[in-house]
Protein backbone atom coordinates (compact mmCIF):
# COMPACT_ATOMS: atom_id res chain seq x y z
CA UNK A 1 0.00 0.00 0.00
CA UNK A 2 1.00 3.59 -0.77
CA UNK A 3 1.99 4.82 2.47
CA UNK A 4 0.96 8.45 2.09
CA UNK A 5 -2.84 7.32 0.71
CA UNK A 6 -3.35 3.54 1.74
CA UNK A 7 -3.85 2.92 -2.09
CA UNK A 8 -2.64 0.36 -4.48
CA UNK A 9 1.02 0.71 -5.39
CA UNK A 10 2.55 1.28 -8.80
CA UNK A 11 6.33 1.95 -7.73
CA UNK A 12 8.77 0.70 -4.83
CA UNK A 13 11.27 2.02 -4.09
CA UNK A 14 15.05 0.02 -3.44
CA UNK A 15 14.41 0.95 0.22
CA UNK A 16 10.25 -0.89 -0.07
CA UNK A 17 8.66 2.35 0.15
CA UNK A 18 5.91 2.23 -2.41
CA UNK A 19 3.79 5.32 -4.00
CA UNK A 20 0.91 4.79 -5.99
CA UNK A 21 -0.51 6.36 -9.30
CA UNK A 22 -1.26 10.26 -7.86
CA UNK A 23 2.00 10.18 -5.06
CA UNK A 24 4.33 8.74 -7.98
CA UNK A 25 3.52 11.69 -10.60
CA UNK A 26 3.81 14.19 -7.73
CA UNK A 27 7.25 12.79 -6.31
CA UNK A 28 8.20 12.89 -10.17
CA UNK A 29 7.86 16.20 -10.94
CA UNK A 30 9.28 17.92 -7.16
CA UNK A 31 12.20 15.74 -7.92
CA UNK A 32 12.17 17.90 -11.97
CA UNK A 33 12.08 20.75 -10.03
CA UNK A 34 14.59 19.41 -7.41
CA UNK A 35 17.04 18.62 -9.99
CA UNK A 36 16.83 21.78 -11.70
CA UNK A 37 17.65 23.93 -8.34
CA UNK A 38 20.48 21.29 -7.22
CA UNK A 39 22.13 21.32 -10.79
CA UNK A 40 21.37 25.21 -11.38
CA UNK A 41 20.23 24.41 -14.96
CA UNK A 42 17.41 27.43 -15.38
CA UNK A 43 17.14 30.71 -14.82
CA UNK A 44 13.77 32.53 -14.75
CA UNK A 45 12.85 34.05 -18.19
CA UNK A 46 15.49 31.49 -20.04
CA UNK A 47 14.12 30.30 -23.50
CA UNK A 48 14.87 26.85 -23.25
CA UNK A 49 15.03 24.79 -26.74
CA UNK A 50 14.90 21.02 -26.78
CA UNK A 51 14.68 18.75 -29.87
CA UNK A 52 11.36 17.12 -30.55
CA UNK A 53 11.50 13.23 -30.35
CA UNK A 54 8.99 10.29 -30.02
CA UNK A 55 10.61 8.22 -27.48
CA UNK A 56 9.41 7.91 -24.33
CA UNK A 57 12.66 10.32 -22.60
CA UNK A 58 11.86 12.90 -24.79
CA UNK A 59 8.29 12.94 -24.54
CA UNK A 60 8.58 13.17 -20.89
CA UNK A 61 11.24 15.83 -21.30
CA UNK A 62 8.50 18.11 -23.36
CA UNK A 63 6.25 17.46 -19.96
CA UNK A 64 8.22 18.38 -17.73
CA UNK A 65 9.59 21.91 -19.36
CA UNK A 66 6.07 22.14 -20.22
CA UNK A 67 5.19 22.07 -16.65
CA UNK A 68 7.76 24.90 -15.51
CA UNK A 69 6.35 27.08 -18.82
CA UNK A 70 3.27 27.15 -17.42
CA UNK A 71 4.71 28.24 -13.77
CA UNK A 72 6.04 31.38 -16.10
CA UNK A 73 9.87 30.47 -14.98
CA UNK A 74 11.03 29.77 -18.39
CA UNK A 75 9.87 30.14 -22.49
CA UNK A 76 10.01 27.00 -24.56
CA UNK A 77 12.43 28.63 -27.62
CA UNK A 78 12.60 27.73 -31.28
CA UNK A 79 15.50 25.95 -31.99
CA UNK A 80 17.90 28.78 -32.95
CA UNK A 81 16.89 31.47 -30.47
CA UNK A 82 17.46 29.58 -27.03
CA UNK A 83 19.54 30.33 -23.94
CA UNK A 84 19.47 26.57 -23.07
CA UNK A 85 19.74 23.39 -24.62
CA UNK A 86 17.75 20.50 -22.79
CA UNK A 87 18.32 17.07 -23.75
CA UNK A 88 16.63 14.03 -22.66
CA UNK A 89 19.29 12.29 -20.48
CA UNK A 90 18.73 9.83 -17.83
CA UNK A 91 20.91 8.41 -14.61
CA UNK A 92 20.50 5.24 -17.19
CA UNK A 93 22.36 6.87 -20.25
CA UNK A 94 24.39 8.78 -18.09
CA UNK A 95 25.47 6.06 -16.83
CA UNK A 96 26.09 3.96 -19.82
CA UNK A 97 28.30 6.58 -21.16
CA UNK A 98 30.34 7.13 -17.92
CA UNK A 99 31.25 3.55 -17.94
CA UNK A 100 31.15 3.32 -21.67
CA UNK A 101 33.68 6.01 -21.82
CA UNK A 102 35.91 4.45 -19.11
CA UNK A 103 36.37 1.35 -20.60
CA UNK A 104 37.28 2.69 -23.99
CA UNK A 105 39.70 4.81 -22.61
CA UNK A 106 37.90 8.25 -23.60
CA UNK A 107 37.65 9.94 -20.59
CA UNK A 108 38.27 13.09 -22.49
CA UNK A 109 34.81 13.52 -23.56
CA UNK A 110 33.17 12.42 -20.31
CA UNK A 111 32.57 15.85 -19.11
CA UNK A 112 29.77 16.56 -21.67
CA UNK A 113 27.90 13.98 -19.05
CA UNK A 114 27.47 16.17 -16.76
CA UNK A 115 24.02 17.80 -15.88
CA UNK A 116 25.67 20.91 -17.31
CA UNK A 117 27.70 21.12 -19.94
CA UNK A 118 27.88 25.21 -21.95
CA UNK A 119 24.72 25.43 -22.67
CA UNK A 120 23.07 21.92 -22.60
CA UNK A 121 20.86 21.08 -20.05
CA UNK A 122 19.87 17.63 -18.49
CA UNK A 123 16.48 17.81 -16.39
CA UNK A 124 15.85 14.60 -16.45
CA UNK A 125 20.12 13.14 -14.91
CA UNK A 126 18.58 12.02 -11.32
CA UNK A 127 15.62 9.64 -13.00
CA UNK A 128 16.16 5.89 -14.08
CA UNK A 129 14.77 4.79 -17.03
CA UNK A 130 12.27 2.79 -15.19
CA UNK A 131 11.13 6.05 -13.73
CA UNK A 132 10.94 8.29 -16.93
CA UNK A 133 8.88 5.26 -18.78
CA UNK A 134 6.28 4.47 -15.72
CA UNK A 135 5.71 8.43 -15.40
CA UNK A 136 4.92 8.70 -19.23
CA UNK A 137 2.36 5.47 -18.95
CA UNK A 138 0.17 7.32 -15.79
CA UNK A 139 0.68 10.81 -17.30
CA UNK A 140 -0.96 8.51 -20.35
CA UNK A 141 1.84 10.58 -23.13
CA UNK A 142 1.74 9.19 -26.80
CA UNK A 143 5.48 7.80 -27.12
CA UNK A 144 6.84 5.15 -29.63
CA UNK A 145 8.45 1.79 -28.39
CA UNK A 146 11.99 2.23 -26.90
CA UNK A 147 14.83 0.59 -29.12
CA UNK A 148 17.10 -1.56 -26.76
CA UNK A 149 21.24 -1.13 -27.68
CA UNK A 150 22.81 -4.14 -27.14
CA UNK A 151 25.63 -3.84 -26.37
CA UNK A 152 27.97 -5.81 -23.86
CA UNK A 153 28.60 -2.55 -21.61
CA UNK A 154 24.84 -2.01 -20.94
CA UNK A 155 24.39 -5.49 -20.61
CA UNK A 156 26.79 -5.60 -17.73
CA UNK A 157 25.48 -2.64 -16.51
CA UNK A 158 22.14 -3.85 -16.78
CA UNK A 159 23.42 -7.36 -14.86
CA UNK A 160 24.77 -5.14 -11.99
CA UNK A 161 21.67 -2.94 -11.23
CA UNK A 162 19.38 -6.36 -10.98
CA UNK A 163 22.07 -7.87 -8.19
CA UNK A 164 22.92 -4.91 -6.73
CA UNK A 165 19.92 -2.05 -7.31
CA UNK A 166 21.10 1.75 -7.07
CA UNK A 167 24.66 0.77 -8.92
CA UNK A 168 23.65 3.13 -11.77
CA UNK A 169 22.86 6.20 -9.31
CA UNK A 170 25.94 4.98 -7.69
CA UNK A 171 28.44 5.48 -11.01
CA UNK A 172 26.33 8.98 -11.77
CA UNK A 173 26.77 10.03 -8.31
CA UNK A 174 30.97 9.13 -7.82
CA UNK A 175 30.99 10.45 -11.91
CA UNK A 176 29.23 13.51 -9.90
CA UNK A 177 31.95 14.22 -7.35
CA UNK A 178 35.02 14.47 -9.60
CA UNK A 179 33.65 17.79 -11.02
Amino acid sequence: MCRQCQTNPVYEFTNKRKLCENCFVRWFEKKALYTIRKFNLLNKGDAVGYKKGSDFRSVVLKEVLELIAEKGRIQLAQKEKYDKFALPITTDSAAYEIVSGLINGNIKNLTKFFPVYKKTIKPLYLFLDKEVLLYAKLKKLKFKGRKEKNEKILKFINGLERKHPEVKRAIVNGFLKIN
